[in-house]
């Protein structure tokens, strides 16, 4: 990949003077591609553009010769524009001038390809050494050992998937990360909530989202695999835990305890949660996993900013269902 200094990531770009007109050049992931007609009937794009450091989103014209050429690739095809700064209603819609699909074998081994894909910024070796650690402190044996049976099973997929599609954690390792917070969050208040046993909730965090493995595919951009559209992360992860719990002969009580803490983490039926939270351990595990979802949305929001963010607030995120403010308090 040659001239890499010319190449621009997202945040770079959006740092450039809005006033300036400019040009520039940037390798970035198509992530979502629609279809749109204008008033006077002709046909457009809106793509979105991103990479580990964030995205906008460009108008494609069906008279321009990147029309037909974008209608055609995948998401997470990698692309090289060259497009001009341009800005709508104060939000970066730059007008594109050229466009080029690269392959992944282009992009091997290219600084290129490591801006590309966003990881989680704790080291993944040592939170997968934490995570065992936490199923290390479940006492209880049966417990333990079918939680460890679900990772024997999926563990090399666990450690590097994401977490969601865009959401929350959506980012390699993200899955891994998500859950390690979760459990260090559940031990910090065990002591404040003795009604919690605190064995079957750390198993059932741990565990709650395993079926997310199984639900997304891919691997410069998250995407529904058709089990994930079909049945679903809650589902997929029941069928993990059930499978495990007879294997180890988790006694009914517990099992039913253990697979209905992952059927209604997601918190509200409107959610995707199969069904409402109605054990304490449950009720605990949903909550923990909604703070540090939210949680998890804000960090990426002020590490895409920047020590030094150009704007006060960011973009109205869709699952703060608000505009963050990215500036730190005057102290």
């Amino acid at each position: 990949m040659a001239d890499l200094q010319s190449l621009l990531t997202v945040r770079a770009i959006k740092a450039l003077d809005k006033n300036s007109a400019d040009t520039f050049a940037s390798v970035l992931l198509i992530r979502r591609t629609t279809a749109k007609t204008a008033k006077n009937g002709n046909p457009f794009l809106t793509v979105e553009l991103g990479d580990k450091t964030g995205s906008f989103s460009v108008n494609i014209w069906g008279d321009t010769p990147a029309f037909e050429m974008v209608s055609a690739l995948k998401d997470g095809t990698a692309l090289r524009i060259e497009a001009k700064l341009d800005y709508y209603n104060d939000r970066l819609a730059p007008r594109l001038l050229q466009a080029t699909a690269i392959s992944v074998e282009q992009l091997q081994d290219s600084a290129v390809l490591a801006n590309l894909i966003e990881t989680a910024p704790e080291d993944p070796e040592l939170l997968w050494l934490e995570f065992q650690e936490h199923i290390a402190a479940i006492q209880h044996p049966e417990l333990r050992a079918t939680v460890q049976a679900v990772f024997d099973d999926i563990g090399d997929t666990f450690r590097v998937a994401p977490a969601a599609v865009s959401m929350h954690h959506a980012y390699r390792h993200g899955l891994l990360e998500h859950t390690c917070h979760m459990a260090r969050v559940a031990r910090a208040l065990f002591p404040i909530y003795p009604e919690i046993n605190a064995d079957l909730a750390l198993a059932g965090i741990l565990v709650h989202d395993t079926g997310k493995v199984v639900e997304y595919q891919g691997d410069l951009i998250t995407t529904r695999s058709r089990r994930g559209i079909l049945q679903g992360h809650v589902v997929l992860g029941y069928q993990l835990v059930r499978k495990a719990g007879i294997v180890t002969k988790l006694n009914s009580d517990l099992l039913e305890r253990l697979e209905h803490i992952v059927l209604s983490h997601q918190g509200e039926l409107e959610w995707g949660a199969a069904v409402i939270a109605a054990t304490p351990e449950a009720v605990f595990v949903a909550k923990i996993d909604d703070l540090d979802a939210k949680m998890g949305m804000v960090q990426r929001l002020l590490r895409n900013a920047g020590d030094e963010p150009t704007d006060e607030f960011s973009e109205r995120h869709f699952g703060l269902n608000a505009q963050l403010l990215l500036t730190k308090p005057a102290l």
